[in-house]
């Protein structure tokens, strides 16, 4: 063990048990200087000096896999030990395959297995440490759940390649977010960064705002207008939702991509391009090829390197960071706000069907609703109750209590009029309306879901709002929404509407 473990620096995470001083000091002696951590943060920060990893599994290999995801993203290549326990040795085969150096049991620390890992990473021609400095995410990005990590340690690499990228992924997910990371990340950083979303543009407009026109091509183009490729020249040129590109222009823009030129609308002569294209989508362009709506062979050019951008729900790890950080920038008036468990609970067990998009729109309601330093459940306003397909946790239930709605003011069952008056505060009209209050006197049982619930506090801030006021443009002013939202919400709602909603 002596000569195989020889300047060999180890750190050893077990979250389940501390390593005992007497075995420190044993594979010490060998020459494997051991330093014991119980959690990835811990680890990480002590990465920069790691020939070694060593990690205990526990009933799957979700922890090596983070472990990885985390390494790559820091810009290291550090061999891994797994020690699994004996009841769990179907581990190793999946560990192995994952890409651990080897695998032990976990109750092994004898000095031969530890000579066997110390021929293997001498073996072992990775370098640990990291080529260049340690790549981490833009202060500007939240890339903290091992989903999103992964993604960031994979487009750092393809940024780097200089290839065509396709990103795919749900509406409001941040697709833009990575495209710019790719243009960061490489080598053309120093150059512009161009976006045009190509479903936000007429037909007719599309094709002079890409490729540009010389002067007198058309009838009011007094003079010669760079497109979107030309000002991307030594950058990079972002197409978000190519699938909405007409099948017409599609054929252009593959003739682009295979000649590395344009020409001007109304010109003739060639323009040679420096420009790296990222093309993003939110639907299914094997789907639309199928359909006849978009070119099998702009397809297979524009996808040299797919990324995935999952759903919101996919990496909840990002959902809290992203809410402070969507604090911190709306926040008015060096307001510092905070949010309470159970609202945290509710933010973590929502589905977000509208993904980081949907997320701000909530933060900003609640920033409007909350005249406290606290945000609590009952200034949460989602767009959607709870899909099904999203359970929620136990724990959750039984923490959140559901208000009941009251239905004491005269009603009418139906209310179209608006009329515009002064709104104030509605959470100060009536005293006896507190939802601290409520939250806290509530019943928990009552918790028949988290659905019900979100809907309960929706409906009692929306009645609140009403009835302090004639106004109802103004209630939904207060709210944070539109008028026309405000319309909607009344008319979803099965009780009763009150007067004061319509005269």
């Amino acid at each position: 063990m002596s000569t195989s473990l020889i300047a060999q620096q180890a750190l050893w995470l077990d979250p389940f048990q501390p390593l005992a001083d007497a075995v420190q000091a044993q594979l010490a002696a060998g020459g494997l200087t051991v330093c014991p951590v119980s959690t990835l943060e811990e680890l990480q920060e002590k990465l920069a000096s790691a020939d070694l990893l060593v990690v205990r599994l526990g009933d799957n290999i979700e922890l090596l896999q983070e472990l990885q995801a985390l390494t790559s993203t820091l810009g290291f290549s550090i061999p891994i030990v797994c020690r699994v326990e004996r009841r769990h040795l179907e581990l190793v085969g999946a560990a192995m395959r994952q890409g651990a150096l080897h695998v032990l049991p976990a109750d092994d620390l004898s000095v031969t297995a530890w000579q066997a890992v110390g021929a293997l990473r001498n073996a072992d021609q990775t370098p640990a440490r990291p080529a260049s400095k340690l790549v981490r995410p833009p202060r500007s990005v939240v890339y903290v759940d091992p989903a999103s990590q992964h993604l960031f340690a994979l487009a750092q690499r393809v940024a780097m390649a200089n290839v065509t990228a396709l990103i795919e992924g749900p509406t409001g997910a941040g697709k833009e977010v990575l495209a710019r990371v790719l243009h960061e990340s490489s080598d053309r950083a120093r150059g512009p960064f161009v976006a045009l979303n190509c479903a936000a543009l007429p037909e007719h407009l599309i094709e002079d705002m890409l490729f540009g026109h010389e002067k007198g091509a058309f009838t009011g183009a007094h003079k010669e207008h760079h497109g979107m490729f030309e000002q991307a020249q030594g950058g990079t040129l972002f197409l978000d939702e190519i699938a909405e590109m007409p099948i017409h222009l599609q054929a252009k823009l593959l003739r682009i991509l295979q000649e590395r030129q344009i020409v001007r609308l109304g010109g003739e002569r060639p323009i040679d391009l420096d420009v790296r294209l990222v093309v993003a989508t939110n639907k299914d362009l094997r789907a639309a090829i199928a359909a006849r709506e978009f070119r099998e062979d702009l397809y297979f050019r524009i996808s040299t390197f797919k990324l995935r951008v999952p759903p919101l729900r996919e990496r909840p790890g990002d959902i809290l960071p992203l809410v402070a950080r969507l604090l911190a920038r709306h926040a008015n008036n060096n307001r510092v706000m905070r949010i309470n468990a159970q609202a945290q609970a509710c933010l973590q067990a929502y589905g977000w069907p509208g993904n980081v998009r949907e997320l701000e729109n909530v933060v900003l309601r609640a920033l409007v609703l909350c005249t406290e330093e606290v945000i609590t459940p009952a200034h949460l306003m989602f767009d959607d109750a709870m899909p099904a397909t999203y359970p929620t946790p136990p724990a959750v239930l039984s923490a959140l209590p559901v208000i009941p709605v009251t239905t004491a003011a005269p009603v009418l069952q139906s209310a179209e009029a608006f009329y515009a008056a002064p709104l104030p505060d509605f959470l100060k009209i009536d005293a006896g309306w507190n939802a601290e209050a409520m939250l806290a006197t509530a019943p928990s049982a009552q918790a028949a879901s988290l659905q019900a619930a979100v809907k309960s506090n929706e409906h009692q801030l929306i009645m609140a709002a009403i009835q302090s006021t004639f106004s109802r443009i103004e209630a939904a002013h207060k709210l944070g929404i539109s008028p026309r939202t405000l319309r909607y919400k009344l008319a979803k709602l099965k009780g009763p509407v009150p007067m004061s909603a319509v005269d």
